[in-house]
C-alpha cells in the first residue's frame, strides 16, 4: 500500500493528479484529444491563368503556382484523390482583359467559367468554391466599381449578382462573395434562387479584414501593383469584433449558408466568437501571408513547416472553425494521409 499522505506534496499539488499520464503514449493522446483534423476539413485554393501548358511560380509564395486550365484538372483531380472535399478557384486575367468595370466578371465565357466547366466535366465529385468579387477584374485592383474615389455600393452588387450567375451556370457549388459590400448576399440569394439555382450555396466572406497578410494573394492574382488606395471603407477594422458579430448576422439572415473569416491565425478570435454565437458552418482563411510566413521560415531553417502547417490548421480546428481555406492543402492532406 502506498501512503499517498506520506509522498512529498511538490508546488502545493496532489501528487495523485498526474495529467501526464494521458500523455505518456500516443495511442492515449489518440484517445483523449479533444480536437480532430482530418483531410474532410480542408480547401484548397487554386489559381488559375488563360493558355496551355502554362505554369507559372508566384515569387511570394513558394511552391504555389498559377496553372493553365489543361493542367489545373489533373491537378484537382489529385486533391480529389487524396480526400480534399472541395477547391476555390482564382482567376488571373492579362492587363488588357481588365476595366474600371470589372467587366469580364460577367462574361459568361470567361476564365473562371470555363476553368469550373472543365472540373465539373472531368472531376465531377469534388466541390467548387467561386470567388465573387471583381479585383481580379479591374484596372484599379478595387472590389468594387469606383466613382471619384469612392466605392459605389449598389452598382457594385448589381455587378456581382451577374457573375455569380454565370458561374452558377458554369457549374459553381459554392459562390463566394468576397467583395464586403453591403447587401450582396441577399441580391445574391434572390437571383439564384430565381434562375433555377436554388440548391447553389453562398458562404459569404462576412468578416473578412483589411489586412497586411494579402499582400502574396495580390501577387499571385496580379493585382498589387494595380491597387490604388487601401480597401480600409469596405473591409473591417481590424481592432472591431463586435461589428464582424453583425456583419455575419446580417448574411445569415440574407441567405448565406456559410460564412468565412479572413485572415486566419490573426483573427481566431474571430472565429471562436462567431461559432459560439451562431453555431453555423464557419469557414476560415488561411491567407497568402500566413502560409508565406511559415514557408519563409522554413527555408531559412528556423521552422519547420510540416509541423506547423498541421498545428496551425488544429488550432483553426480549435478555435471552432468547421472547413479551412489553405494552400497548403495538398501537403496537410498527405501527411494526415501519412497517419501525421
Amino acid at each position: 500500500m502506498v501512503d499517498h499522505a506520506s509522498l512529498p506534496r511538490r508546488f502545493g499539488g496532489d501528487p495523485r493528479q498526474r495529467p501526464r499520464r494521458n500523455r505518456v503514449d500516443a495511442w492515449t493522446r489518440r484517445l483523449v484529444a479533444e480536437t480532430r483534423l482530418s483531410v474532410d476539413d480542408l480547401i484548397w485554393p487554386v489559381f488559375v491563368v488563360d493558355g496551355e501548358n502554362q505554369r507559372e511560380p508566384v515569387a511570394s509564395m513558394p511552391g504555389v503556382e498559377r496553372l493553365s486550365i489543361d493542367l489545373l484538372v489533373p491537378a484537382v483531380a489529385e486533391a480529389r484523390d487524396l480526400g480534399i472535399p472541395c477547391v476555390a478557384l482564382f482567376p488571373c486575367l492579362p492587363a488588357d482583359q481588365k476595366d474600371p468595370m470589372g467587366s469580364e466578371a460577367t462574361n459568361p465565357d470567361n476564365l473562371m467559367c470555363r476553368a469550373l466547366r472543365a472540373i465539373k466535366r472531368e472531376v465531377p465529385d469534388i466541390g467548387t468554391l467561386g470567388d465573387v468579387a471583381l479585383d481580379p477584374y479591374t484596372s484599379h485592383g478595387h472590389d468594387g466599381i469606383v466613382t471619384d474615389g469612392r466605392i459605389l455600393n449598389d452598382e457594385t452588387v448589381a455587378v456581382l449578382v451577374q457573375q455569380s450567375l454565370v458561374q452558377a451556370a458554369a457549374g459553381c457549388d459554392i459562390i463566394a462573395p468576397s467583395d464586403m459590400m453591403d447587401g450582396r448576399v441577399g441580391a445574391i440569394r434572390d437571383a439564384l434562387d430565381e434562375s433555377g439555382h436554388e440548391l447553389t450555396r453562398i458562404c459569404a466572406y462576412a468578416a473578412k479584414y483589411a489586412s497586411a497578410f494579402y499582400g502574396p494573394f495580390r501577387d499571385a492574382v496580379k493585382t498589387g501593383g494595380l491597387l490604388k488606395g487601401d480597401k480600409r471603407t469596405y473591409q473591417m477594422d481590424s481592432a472591431n469584433t463586435n461589428e464582424a458579430l453583425r456583419e455575419v448576422q446580417l448574411d445569415l439572415e440574407e441567405g448565406a449558408d456559410m460564412v468565412m473569416v479572413k485572415p486566419g491565425l490573426p483573427y481566431l478570435d474571430i472565429v471562436h466568437r462567431v461559432k459560439a454565437e451562431f453555431g453555423v458552418p464557419t469557414f476560415a482563411y488561411q491567407v497568402s501571408g500566413e502560409f508565406a510566413m511559415m514557408k519563409a521560415a522554413a527555408r531559412n531553417g528556423w521552422m519547420d513547416y510540416e509541423k506547423s502547417l498541421l498545428e496551425t490548421l488544429l488550432a483553426f480546428r480549435r478555435a471552432g472553425a468547421d472547413a479551412i481555406l489553405t494552400y497548403g492543402a495538398i501537403d496537410a492532406a498527405r501527411l494526415l494521409r501519412a497517419g501525421h
